[in-house]
């Protein structure tokens, strides 16, 4: 391959070799031709174009590289947005960025210049990604999924499979529940019954302290209050706990259609399957939780996020599925929230819109997301291991601090204290034998009569003492043994000089100060 010649380098070429060229017979013009296409690696027909030009547009042939549009100020408040918006993806960002911007500026959390504000408004989505690379690539993480079973099935529910959804009003939904025992099956534990509409994405999560019927439908009361459409139809797999006779007596008492999925087909509830790790497990967790309080926990939690994903968190809807070959070909509707798909239909009446565009202009997604940022605070020392309590709840954090730590927070890893890992404890036992164990007070008294000593001469004399004992490569080791040495005692006499003060001139405190008059 040969060697890459640089662009300044060419240009110099090509005003050496223009007048020669020009002036040359048509045999020498061709060898000349050789020779510049084999050092600078150009085309022979663009090598031809550019010495016949004149000397003054031989720059013209320089490749510059394009000016930067997205300054670090974009990125930046790019940044705020995207921890806002609660770290969606570029495209989902894309479509709540002006509704972002919006209610922030609206609520006085944001002040952007009006060319950046321009350019956050107009940016793409490949370039969001790229904008947010170094960002994405810090928070990075993954969870495992866990696996649920079964139950009965129930003969006299009919079945629906995920072919059978067409063009449903919104009021459609499918429910499921999430299981918040932390990997063990055994003992009691909190669930949340999750509900999403299939055609605006609705969705709806309350937790129950046990999983009894007549909880259940304690639960579905309360979610035909709070859906902001009537609940027409509900579609369970087969858990027993919604396959009953209570469920289905409460469901045709109030003309709720209910359906059933096939057993051992997850597909057939893809739409509520990707809720519960979207939404319930990013908000929450795979912690264990039990009791009234975790339960009176989890309630506010998901009254905030609630309004958080409906109104602020844009999803995607599949608009259709082609297979070419072993290839399959999805496309998407364009990214958009509950609240503007509600807004959107026309099955819905102008004052269920009407009172929803009301309660968005009232809400603050900065001061929803720093709630639930402390509510999920809250839950992590309420996550209970097997045969522990419950621990203290951390300090809260003002929503100025918050906000101000919006732009930095990516360097932290997750911001949802429900996902954060524990940093693993320091080592303090050792996995191998120790070599310098029967000579180390040899070594001591060395260091005693010579502190000024280098461990590498202290090595030396060890190899002369024990021939074929000690390997060239245990230098390292004493070198180390050394240094702490020579550090602990360094710390023995700042201590011994602290002391000397303290019987002079009075005692030490507990926190560290010195009672007495101590000389400045």
């Amino acid at each position: 391959m040969p060697r890459q010649v640089s662009i300044g380098t060419k240009t110099d070429i090509l005003r050496a070799v223009r007048e020669r060229y020009l002036n040359a017979k048509r045999s020498s013009k061709a060898r000349i031709l050789d020779e510049l296409v084999a050092i600078t690696g150009y085309h022979r027909k663009h090598a031809i174009r550019i010495l016949r030009q004149d000397a003054d547009s031989v720059q013209s042939d320089v490749i510059r590289g394009r000016t930067r549009i997205y300054d670090e100020a974009v990125r930046e408040s790019l940044v705020v947005v995207w921890e806002v918006a609660d770290r969606v993806c570029g495209r989902r960002l894309k479509a709540i960025v002006p509704c972002l911007i919006d209610s922030m500026e609206r609520h006085g959390h944001l002040r952007l210049d009006p060319v950046v504000r321009n350019k956050l408004l107009t940016v793409s989505v490949p370039t969001i990604d790229r904008l947010l690379r170094t960002a994405k690539e810090k928070t990075k993480c993954s969870h495992r999924r866990r696996k649920r079973p079964n139950a009965l099935v129930k003969q006299d529910v009919p079945v629906r499979t995920f072919a059978d959804w067409k063009d449903e009003p919104p009021g459609f939904c499918e429910a499921d529940f999430v299981a918040h025992n932390g990997g063990e099956s055994s003992g009691a534990c909190i669930h949340t019954l999750v509900a999403t509409d299939l055609a605006t994405g609705w969705t709806e999560a309350l937790p129950l302290l046990s999983r009894h019927e007549t909880l259940v439908t304690e639960a579905l009361e309360v979610l035909r209050s709070q859906l902001p459409f009537p609940l027409l139809g509900l579609d369970f797999d087969n858990d027993s706990t919604l396959m009953n006779e209570s469920v289905l007596r409460y469901c045709r008492g109030h003309e709720i259609t209910i359906t059933r999925s096939r057993e051992y087909r997850k597909n057939d509830q893809a739409w509520i399957e990707q809720k519960n790790g979207a939404v319930i497990r990013r908000t929450v967790g795979h912690g264990r939780f039990s009791g009234v309080v975790a339960a009176h926990t989890l309630g506010r939690l998901y009254r905030l996020s609630r309004l958080y994903v409906n109104f602020f968190q844009p999803s995607q809807k599949l608009r259709s599925k082609t297979r070419e070959g072993a290839r399959v070909r999805k496309m998407y509707f364009t990214a958009a929230t509950p609240y503007e798909r509600v807004l959107k239909s026309d099955r819905i009446s102008e004052s269920i819109k009407e009172e929803l565009r009301a309660r968005w202009r009232t809400l603050d997604p900065v001061r929803l997301l720093h709630d639930i940022r402390e509510l999920q605070a809250a839950l992590c020392a309420l996550a209970l291991p097997p045969g522990s309590s419950y621990g203290e709840a951390p300090a809260s954090q003002s929503l100025e601090k918050f906000l101000a730590s919006l732009p930095h927070l990516w360097k932290e890893g997750d911001a949802r204290p429900t996902h954060r890992t524990k940093s693993p404890s320091t080592r303090y036992w050792r996995t191998r034998i120790d070599p310098f164990k029967e000579v180390w007070p040899k070594v001591l008294s060395w260091l005693q009569e010579t502190p000024d000593v280098t461990a590498k001469d202290l090595f030396m004399k060890l190899q002369h003492l024990h021939p074929e004992r000690f390997p060239a490569g245990q230098l390292r080791s004493l070198q180390r043994r050394i240094r702490e040495w020579r550090q602990a005692m360094a710390r023995e006499l700042i201590y011994a000089g602290v002391a000397e003060i303290v019987s002079d001139q009075g005692r030490l405190l507990p926190d560290g100060n010195l009672s007495g008059n101590i000389p400045k």
